[in-house]
């Protein structure tokens, strides 16, 4: 095949997507098509020209169905869950300036197990046991959230026998209910907000509640309140660490109602997992940093009391409970040797202390 030809469908990218273990796949008006593997964008070819508009639309119009190219002419932007013979996509589709941008994450169908990802289990397993309370993953688009919440519901799907139901926008991994009965909803397809969708949730009998996003107050709130009437509630938010996702969770509500919601929170969060998928130093892929609250006493003081800064100090205090910063963890991945002194630096919360252990 010549480089310089553009494929008929989308469907021929996203197979080689697959071939290569990329990431994300992303079909641009003025750029020629490219591909995220571990972590960098690149051209798939270097010499393909760039894509004109003509051809954007032919391949946007070779996988939208009807409706998805009606909403797309409507709203300017669609976003959906879309399958074919090889697996399942995350699939934008925007309309801009030049013409339309296509960008699909290609989802790993194969769920994979909390020691698969590399989280801690025997700390993990605690926070999958609760009946009620909320857990949250955390981290910036692309760290693996979604990996990890689906390995959080599989795990729960064999360990209980519960009704476990999934909020998402859109569905990525599908689950077979195991000892579990578990039902998923679409944002959008099935329902038409996350809002919404809690609100009937609460009618639905669940014991767990899976968010796929927590971004506004009504999202927010809700989930707290499932949390504290008697549901385990697992949800993201786009937060670095675990003190700045407490940060972002209180400043949604109004001032009011600050120190009524760190009591709630101080009494429903069961523990928060950031994580970054950092670049290995080798080039073969990437790895897992995680910081990983767990709420203890003295960090519900801390929530109580408004005191989130001091969360890093008592992380470090509470290894044997599995705590750990994010510093601390990119600290032992490069004294390992499996990520990059550029990588460390780059990606610490805390540089000056940073730049001190890599002179020493």
């Amino acid at each position: 095949m010549s480089a310089h030809q553009v494929l008929d469908h989308v469907d021929q990218y996203l197979q080689l997507g697959r071939e290569y273990e990329c990431s994300d796949l992303h079909l641009p008006t003025a750029f020629p098509p490219a591909w995220r593997r571990f972590g960098t964008l690149a051209p798939i070819w270097n010499d393909h020209p760039p894509l004109t508009p003509t051809d954007t639309e032919r391949l946007a119009r070779s996988f939208l169905g009807d409706p998805e190219w009606d909403r797309l002419q409507k709203k300017g932007d669609i976003d959906f869950a879309y399958s074919n013979v090889h697996g399942r996509y995350r699939a934008s589709v925007v309309k801009q300036r030049l013409g339309y941008d296509m960008a699909f994450r290609i989802i790993n169908t194969q769920i994979r197990s909390i020691e698969d990802i590399g989280l801690p289990l025997e700390h993990i397993l605690p926070l999958t046991r609760y009946q009620n309370g909320l857990v949250l993953v955390t981290g910036s688009v692309g760290s693996g959230k979604s990996t990890t919440l689906a390995a959080l519901v599989d795990f729960i799907n064999r360990d209980r026998e519960d009704h476990i139901l999934t909020l998402e926008d859109p569905i990525e991994y599908v689950f077979e209910s195991k000892g579990c009965h578990v039902n998923q909803r679409e944002v959008h397809t099935h329902t038409e907000s996350f809002g919404k969708a809690l609100r009937g949730a609460l009618r639905e009998d669940p014991d767990v509640i899976m968010v796929g996003e927590m971004r506004d107050l009504e999202t927010i709130q809700l989930a707290l309140t499932a949390a504290e009437t008697g549901h385990l509630v697992l949800g993201t938010l786009h937060t670095g660490n675990a003190p700045r996702t407490l940060d972002r969770v209180l400043d949604v509500f109004p001032t009011d109602q600050r120190d009524q919601i760190r009591v709630m929170v101080s009494e429903s969060l069961r523990g928060i997992l950031s994580q970054q998928l950092v670049p290995r130093a080798n080039g073969t892929g990437r790895v897992l940093a995680l910081e990983f609250l767990v709420n203890t006493p003295a960090v519900a003081h801390c929530i109580r009391e408004g005191k989130t800064f001091m969360l890093p100090g008592i992380m470090q205090t509470g290894k044997n409970v599995g705590m750990i910063t994010m510093d601390e963890s990119l600290r032992r991945l490069y004294v390992e040797g499996i990520i990059s002194r550029d990588e460390v630096l780059y990606r610490a919360d805390d540089k000056t202390q940073m730049t001190d252990f890599l002179k020493s």
